[in-house]
């Protein structure tokens, strides 16, 4: 054989049959066919319990507030205006933050950046920049985020993270891992509830007839045979059927509870809710408990509100006096008879303003309640027995 004939022989091997078969087997397709990525944001039940984290937190109040000796107060100016009111010239707070939370939970992945647009130290706008465009390069101990291919440090932008990475805890990591599975049962047992319902073959009769007939075995001979038989003009007439030629049987038919959709979605829409952490009634599960919202409030809203406080004043403010704070007072469940009578206690102790406790019914201000009720020889509580010593003027001698 001459040298070009070895080279070709080499270079053109033969192949196994075996390859051509097993790729085109039918069990073998599933296992090498990438499913492609499917959104979670397509998913409704997490869609909705997101969308309502989101709404929650996006409906608090940011406010500007100082650290003094006698406590933290408000702080009205224009930065703090423009944080709570127009953080963007293009949407208000609420859409701002609900952005935020949305794109955390969804399609970033655990992370949100906005890229601040200042001039002479002013903020002009908080951008959000849309999730496609942001990246994050580790840089040494640090790392780099990169927009539609520029690198900027991290103290340049915000950069809102959560459930951090194990490996990288500046980068956020979301919740997709954990609720990819339960999105895809939950997709699966949709699918299979609009194709059941969808279906046209669920008779509630079957008609047995004498195949031997000539008359029945054409179209319509049988539709024939329903107009003569079966249709009837007035409601709750009988049938007369020759028995001879065919039977009548009346057959029940399947339902969602005997496919057993609604346990296991019922199952999921659990599973998502505790992944979000949020109470199952959110989703359409069970009944709305006030302590459950209450908790609600403190262990999801709350804790995300403050990874977004803290990043806004880690970010945007010099003063060290200085910091954001969420106004939490108006997301959870109170009666009014609760308000009340908590405002009754504080205004007879005279830690609050009777101005101050009409705002919490969300009633206008009065002229004539905007001071301290102060209470003539006002005693705490807890010495309420001894007013008799003080009027007598020392202890009393015993009988």
């Amino acid at each position: 054989m001459s040298k070009r004939g070895r080279q070709r022989a080499r270079a053109e091997p033969a192949k196994p049959r075996s390859s051509a078969a097993w790729l085109c087997d039918a069990a073998m397709f599933d296992t090498l066919a990438c499913r492609g990525y499917v959104s979670l944001a397509h998913n409704p039940e997490i869609a909705a319990g997101v969308d309502t984290i989101a709404r929650l937190v996006g409906s608090m109040t940011i406010h500007l507030m100082r650290n003094t000796e006698d406590g933290d107060i408000r702080v009205r100016d224009e930065l703090a205006r423009k944080i709570d009111i127009t953080p963007n010239r293009y949407t208000t707070r609420a859409g701002f933050v609900h952005w935020i939370v949305r794109t955390l939970y969804l399609e970033g992945n655990g992370n949100a950046v906005v890229y601040p647009d200042t001039r002479a130290g002013i903020i002009r706008d908080l951008n959000p920049i849309p999730p496609a465009l942001a990246s994050f390069i580790p840089d040494g101990w640090g790392y780099k985020v990169v927009i539609s291919g520029r690198a900027y440090k991290p103290d340049k932008v915000l950069h809102f993270a959560l459930n951090p990475d194990s490996l990288y805890p500046w980068r956020g990591t979301g919740y997709r891992v954990s609720l990819a599975a339960v999105a895809d049962n939950l997709k699966q047992a949709s699918a299979t509830q609009k194709g059941f319902l969808e279906s046209k073959w669920k008779p509630s009769l079957i008609v047995k007839v004498d195949g031997m007939i000539e008359e029945f075995s054409s179209p319509e001979g049988r539709r024939k045979l329903l107009e003569s038989y079966a249709m009837s003009g007035e409601a709750g007439e009988p049938w007369l059927i020759p028995a001879e030629q065919f039977s009548v049987e009346q057959v029940k038919p399947l339902t969602l509870s005997d496919l057993a959709l609604d346990a296991m979605v019922t199952l999921d829409k659990r599973t998502v809710a505790a992944v979000l952490g949020i109470p199952p009634f959110v989703l359409g599960v069970g009944d709305f408990n006030r302590d459950a919202w209450n908790n609600f409030v403190n262990t999801t809203i709350m804790p995300l509100a403050r990874l977004i406080e803290q990043e806004l004043t880690k970010k945007l403010l010099d003063a060290p006096d200085l910091f954001f704070r969420f106004n939490s007072w108006s997301l959870y469940s109170y009666s009014v008879t609760e308000l009340v009578s908590a405002g009754s206690e504080m205004v007879d102790r005279m830690a609050l303003r009777r101005n101050e406790w009409r705002g919490w019914l969300n009633l206008p201000p009065d002229p004539e309640m905007a001071e301290l009720l102060a209470l003539e020889n006002y005693l705490p509580a807890d010495r309420l027995g001894d007013q008799g010593k003080l009027v007598q003027g020392g202890e009393q001698s015993g009988a």
